[in-house]
């Protein structure tokens, strides 16, 4: 949603600034801004556009300064302009504060700090906090009261962090329901909205829960309750990557590298088999109702588990969308909510999850981030083991979630004996052989669908269509067109051409379908009659399959051509190809492949 970093230490500090929001932007990059203490006197920088582009315009690396704060903005309160970008400072100009959230009770305050004499110049939520902890110093004459007496006014969800003149060694940060976590180094302290902001200096992270507040200095630190004004003790969180890993690798863009980690994402997902998954299964064979939940990418991933599950365990778990749970799930003590989520801080999945909580319901959660809000509320998670996604658009996490989805529905399928343990065992074994499959995919057809996409990136409009748990491949590789290429793309179930789509067939309506191997023979029938009504009607298609070219003549417009794999791995391979079509695509018309327009990675405000 917005990015937040901020560094205190014993030298100049702005290279490790420009660093950290650097590797923040996938989180916002409307425009960007950076608020510095020069000899205990405030610089306040900021404009619109990305972090590099900033910091090169504004000459902010000539500035040397031990203490500052930087953010990166992704606009959901006012249009984009200076104005409206972050820091924004108080009107004695003695504080200067960034935000991510929405204060839901900005108007009322905004209303009265302006009866009151304040003056606001942006169109912002976030301008409120500055103005009221200016208030509430002028009152206390302390830093600290004035924090928490702001905190304690402030509705909605925030990470907020600010420096002062008034106390010009310490930097002050609080959180509610947005992810917010400290970096302890020997020489610098780090605040930031994710690891990403500081792990290429330090590894320990101290992680900063709903309600605390937080003052750090360069050799001190300290953690408090904002109600009770307790001291906190927090454990130090050792982050299990390294700077290197968020890193492009030689790759020009973050998504094709995360496409090409997929086989050791996968890898890393098998690594999960015994532990993890095992105690998740159990509480999912233990719950009378399961609901998956995830909105997104997330959401098509719950889909693909409610394929899985009926597939392989016989179970019926119905996939909702996180913003749509509370309208229709029906909870007890004995149902289950099995979140999914990239970031772990999700906004519409956290409120679901709570909601389920409220209704004495079981939680769980697939998460690919250590210490997210996610998994530090559910009774259990799965931490998949991705590693971090930087690109906006999410291709090794979805896959890897796909991937613990069939695991999951394999192991309640041999505890519920609806496969037998020589079944299990094969499915297993077909999918070790998933990461050495699409290593040779990418490496053997990239080149071919660069060019079948080139082809047709100009084309306007995409059906995508799959039947079965094609459906949800078809829905998630819509979604990265949509997302990435600036494409319409309509992912449906094949069998609702009949039912009104034909009428959209003609030259401007292009069509992708994913076809099964023909051993799901039923599945492949019933597929390759949708191609026909198509086809019978003079409309493109692009066929991806797993036939031997020329076994159906005439029938695509264009073929993709897979290697013969397992059923159970077909789906995952299929995706494989419609995240690279999308990313040609998107290349092919110059599109800001890894911060697409309007989007940002975690969407932490409703």
């Amino acid at each position: 949603m917005c990015g937040i970093s901020g560094v205190v230490g014993l030298r100049n500090v702005t290279d490790m600034l420009f660093e950290g929001i650097l590797s923040l932007e996938y989180r916002g990059y409307d425009s960007c801004g950076v608020a510095l203490m020069k000899r205990n006197k405030l610089t306040i920088k900021k404009n619109v556009g990305g972090v590099e582009e900033f910091f090169r315009k504004e000459n902010i690396l000539s500035h040397k300064s031990k203490i500052g704060l930087a953010h990166t903005r992704w606009a959901t309160h006012g249009k984009v302009t200076r104005d409206n970008t972050h820091p924004f400072i108080s009107a004695d100009k003695k504080f200067a504060v960034v935000h991510n959230g929405i204060i839901s009770n900005h108007r009322a305050l905004r209303d009265q700090l302006e009866r009151e004499g304040f003056k606001f110049e942006s169109e912002t939520d976030s301008e409120v906090i500055p103005h009221l902890l200016e208030k509430f110093y002028r009152q206390e004459k302390d830093v600290e009261e004035a924090l928490v007496k702001t905190l304690n006014l402030l509705e909605g969800t925030f990470a907020l962090a600010f420096i002062t003149e008034y106390q010009p060694g310490s930097i002050f940060c609080a959180k509610r329901e947005s992810p917010l976590m400290l970096g302890i180094g020997d020489e610098f302290k780090f605040i930031g909205s994710d690891f990403n902001a500081f792990v290429e200096y330090t590894r320990n992270a101290v992680i900063i829960d709903d309600g605390e507040y937080a003052i750090i200095s360069r050799d001190a630190y300290i953690v408090k309750n904002y109600f009770t004004r307790m001291e906190v003790e927090k454990p130090i969180t050792k982050i299990d990557w390294d700077s290197e890993t968020s890193k492009k690798g030689g790759y020009p863009h973050y998504m094709l590298k995360e496409i090409y980690e997929q086989p050791q994402t996968i890898s890393n997902a098998l690594e999960l088999l015994d532990g993890p998954l095992d105690e998740l299964a159990e509480l999912i064979s233990a719950s009378n109702r399961v609901y998956l939940v995830g909105v997104g990418s997330t959401f098509y991933v719950a889909k693909f588990g409610t394929y899985a599950f009926s597939t392989y365990a016989g179970e019926f778990f119905p996939a909702v969308s996180s913003d749509e749970f509370t309208a229709l799930a029906s909870l007890d003590q004995n149902s289950l909510a099995l979140a999914i989520s990239q970031s772990g801080e999700t906004f519409d999945t956290l409120t679901a999850l709570k909601f389920a909580k409220s209704q004495k319901s079981k939680t769980a959660a697939i998460v690919n981030v250590m210490g997210s809000s996610i998994a530090r509320l559910v009774d259990q998670f799965v931490m998949q083991g991705s590693g971090p996604e930087i690109s906006v658009i999410s291709t090794k996490a979805a896959l890897t979630q796909m991937t613990l989805m069939l695991l999951l529905a394999l192991k309640l399928g041999l505890k519920k004996e609806r496969i037998s343990k020589a079944k299990y065992k094969e499915h297993i074994n077909s999918l070790r052989e998933a990461p050495e499959i699409i290593h040779s995919v990418l490496n053997e057809r990239s080149g071919f669908i660069h060019r079948v996409a080139s082809r047709y990136a100009k084309s306007k409009h995409w059906l995508y269509l799959g039947r079965g748990v094609y459906f949800p491949i078809a829905l998630e590789s819509a979604l990265k067109m949509k997302e990435v290429a600036y494409v319409h793309a309509e992912g449906m179930p094949g069998g609702f051409l009949k039912h009104g789509t034909l009428a959209l067939i003609d030259d401007d309506i292009f069509s992708i379908v994913f076809i099964p191997p023909k051993a799901d023979k039923a599945l492949y029938e019933s597929t390759i009659h949708c191609v026909e009504e198509i086809r019978a009607r003079s409309g493109f298609v692009l066929g991806i399959h797993f036939d031997e070219r020329g076994k159906n003549r005439n029938l695509f417009s264009e073929e993709l051509i897979l290697p013969p794999v397992p059923p159970i791995l077909a789906p995952i391979i299929q995706l494989v190809i419609g995240q690279l079509f999308a990313y040609f695509t998107a290349t092919t018309l110059k599109r800001t492949v890894d911060r697409p327009r309007f989007l940002a990675k975690s969407v932490t405000v409703g």
